[in-house]
């Protein structure tokens, strides 16, 4: 499989918006990176990050958690990948824990350092939280923040989709009516939830066109290297695994390289799959593993620059 090379100088893609590259290059390589708690951490990441920069990435996007100083983390790794890597940086922004004032002071300081991408979403409520207390201004829902961020003119807003429907929904259908409310405050593009079947993806596609939504929907994949893992971040979110991987998983569970190997080659698999579906958009969650991606990269013979 050979993909179009982006061949954009650094001057024009930085100030690219990712709904043009999709458009424009008809595909997207993604990674999502979260922030190290660590100097040397962080360092290591950052060497690690320009191992992408021969492989076509599209973009980098850097999580943002809930609590006091993520978002200050989160804007710091982003001028760190603007600074010292060739690779577009999107970071997410989330409104749960953060009010009006607090969110206008990080979009200024984005639109001042050159960033044109954002993803969207509501967070998660602080660990131990048992409910949602929406702030004192009201933005308690990613379609206020999307409002928010659409007022500044400058962004390109990325959201999140759940082919399985969020684990607070009543249901998909529901879920997908809120999906359509995003897309109408502002939102240009989309990025999934981790899934394991491509079923799901396939039938939640056909539902959000029937709802009247056609911005580009971005795979979100989760590659799986153990069992213990792979099936708690599953159940975090309500994301399927095939009981045939499961079974797998759980006899290898006794050697990590064996359990390792059976899911890479699952992950493989699945984008295979997709990317004969016609599926030209994959987001990897790396957990900072970025070895692992470059490993996957070609596993699927995609090209490099």
């Amino acid at each position: 499989m050979t993909w179009l090379k982006w061949e954009c100088n650094r001057e024009i893609a930085e100030r690219m918006k990712i709904s043009d590259i999709i458009r424009q290059q008809g595909r997207s390589i993604s990674v999502e990176i979260f922030p190290p708690r660590s100097k040397e951490a962080e360092d290591r990441l950052v060497k690690s990050l320009q191992k992408l920069e021969s492989l076509n990435i599209s973009f980098i996007s850097v999580t943002c958690g809930t609590g006091s100083g993520t978002s200050k983390n989160t804007q710091h790794m982003i001028k760190r990948i603007k600074d010292e890597t060739s690779l577009l940086p999107m970071p997410h922004l989330t409104c749960i824990s953060q009010g009006e004032e607090q969110l206008r002071a990080i979009l200024a300081d984005y639109k001042d350092s050159g960033i044109r991408n954002i993803l969207a979403l509501r967070g998660d409520p602080p660990e131990g939280g048992v409910q949602l207390t929406p702030p004192k201004d009201n933005y308690s829902h990613a379609t206020d923040l999307i409002r928010l961020i659409a007022s500044f003119k400058t962004f390109c807003i990325g959201v999140g989709v759940y082919p399985e429907g969020h684990i607070e929904s009543p249901s998909l259908a529901a879920d997908i009516s809120y999906t359509k409310h995003k897309i109408e405050a502002g939102a240009e593009f989309a990025i999934t939830q981790m899934f394991f079947e491509n079923r799901f993806f396939y039938d939640f596609v056909e539902m959000t066109e029937k709802a009247g939504i056609h911005v580009p929907i971005i795979v979100g994949i989760m590659p799986i290297t153990d069992f213990e893992r792979i099936n708690r971040l599953s159940q975090l979110c309500s994301a399927t695994l095939p009981d045939s991987l499961v079974q797998r998983l759980k006899e290898a569970s006794a050697s990590p390289d064996e359990a390792r190997k059976i899911g890479m080659e699952f992950t493989i698999k699945q984008c295979e799959e997709l990317l004969s579906h016609n599926v030209r958009c994959l987001h990897f969650y790396s957990l900072n593993r970025i070895d692992m991606i470059v490993e996957i990269f070609d596993g699927l013979g995609l090209q490099r620059l």
